[in-house]
């Protein structure tokens, strides 16, 4: 069981690879009472060998594994790999490229939307996974071997679904497939946090300037003392207190003192007065400024039947490719195709257009049908003279009648 606790051997280690064509990378990380994740464990898989990190060891520079991620000569395989990227961003201020996602990948070779690792290694390699060190308190010293190999085995397994996946990949030119959503992956914007966009995340139902104001300098509030204190954010504040200060603002500090959930001794604190000057903030915030809510694509009213008929051919469609659904098209952008033949959706643009955009906008305009024949559903293509033809006939019976 490999794990590295010293400086000088993670430079050995990471020299090992610096010719390497890949590496597979994992992170064991706490989160439940911090705002930040603490990093517990860092595993790197080479090509014929495995180590893990320990960057919880006093005085670990972790340098030279920020030097393999900067390498764009070395693809960082790693599977979902949205969190363990956010830890890199907030580590280094960059990402780990050029990326490769083998739960993304999985998604084009039809193992559904969101399959979890030990699944994947199952079906690929008919391998198992022991499970039973997944709970572990990663922060605790000193880990166990059975839990290092644990830990080891996301990183050493990946390797061969890694080569799998990629093979499969190539041999039915897909790449261009995932590589739009692992650009996604590798934006820094997804990883930045900009407190005064937190309110985005809230549940709100009101769409008033003065609310959404309030909302706005409550929640950017939270966020920056949650930041500050590295705390989770419904430990400074929760979200339904947040929604009940924007829908009636206290003003001072025995208004504050009756708002349900708040503590009298938070509410005579400095952080009561603070939350007061937020909420003071978004009150006085002119209308003009205030922050507007996303709106929502208006969608004529009848077009139900047609949108069911788009999930259908779009199931169809992704069955026969082997394509995860989720990769082609959600259900936005079929209520988008649905309205307008002209949508801005990814499902009308490149390879998704070609997989299903372009047959579902015949669909909705009568150009083909869907025909269940057995247990199955095909497609049939309509002769639109023929189609004309029939109908004119049927007009001139209708007027002779």
């Amino acid at each position: 069981m490999t794990i590295i606790k010293n400086s000088k051997k993670l430079q050995e280690a990471c020299n090992k690879l610096g010719e390497a064509e890949y590496i597979t990378v994992d992170t064991e990380f706490m989160r439940e009472s911090t705002f930040w994740p603490q990093l517990c464990l860092i595993q790197i898989g080479g090509p014929n060998f495995a180590f893990a990190i320990d960057p919880l060891e006093k005085n670990m520079n972790l340098n030279p594994v920020m030097e393999l991620f900067d390498n764009k000569y070395i693809t960082k395989v790693m599977h979902a790999a949205r969190q363990d990227m956010e830890i890199f961003y907030h580590i280094n201020g960059k990402l780990p490229k050029p990326l490769f996602d083998t739960q993304i990948a999985a998604m084009v070779c039809g193992f559904g939307d969101q399959i979890g690792y030990e699944a994947l290694i199952s079906r690929l390699t008919g391998k198992r996974i022991d499970k039973s060190s997944r709970f572990t308190n990663w922060a605790h010293r000193p880990l166990t071997d059975e839990q290092i190999k644990y830990a080891l085995a996301d990183v050493t397994h990946l390797r061969d679904a890694y080569e799998i996946l990629l093979s499969r990949i190539k041999n039915t030119g897909r790449l261009e497939w995932i590589k739009s959503e692992i650009d996604q992956l590798c934006n820094p914007k997804i990883y930045h946090i900009t407190p005064n966009e937190s309110w985005r995340r809230l549940k709100y139902k009101r769409y008033e300037p003065r609310y959404l104001s309030v909302l706005q300098a409550v929640a950017a509030w939270r966020e920056n003392e949650a930041m500050s204190r590295n705390i989770p954010r419904n430990r400074v504040l929760r979200d339904e207190i947040i929604l009940q200060l924007a829908a009636k603002p206290p003003t001072d500090a025995v208004s504050l003192s009756l708002v349900r959930g708040l503590s009298e001794s938070f509410t005579k604190s400095q952080m009561g007065d603070s939350l007061l000057n937020a909420i003071s903030e978004g009150i006085n915030l002119p209308d003009e400024l205030a922050p507007k809510a996303p709106t929502k694509a208006d969608i004529p009213s009848g077009i139900g039947p047609i949108c069911d008929l788009l999930k259908v051919l779009l199931k169809l469609k992704c069955e026969e490719n082997h394509v995860a659904q989720k990769l082609v098209a959600n259900t936005s952008d079929i209520e988008m195709i649905a309205a307008d033949d002209n949508a801005d959706v990814p499902a009308l643009k490149g390879w998704r257009r070609n997989l299903f955009g372009t047959e579902a906008l015949k669909l909705k305009n009568g150009e083909i049908a869907l025909s269940a024949s057995g247990k199955s559903l095909r497609i049939i293509r309509i002769d639109k003279t023929a189609k004309r033809k029939k109908a004119g006939s049927y007009k001139k019976r209708n007027k002779n009648a």
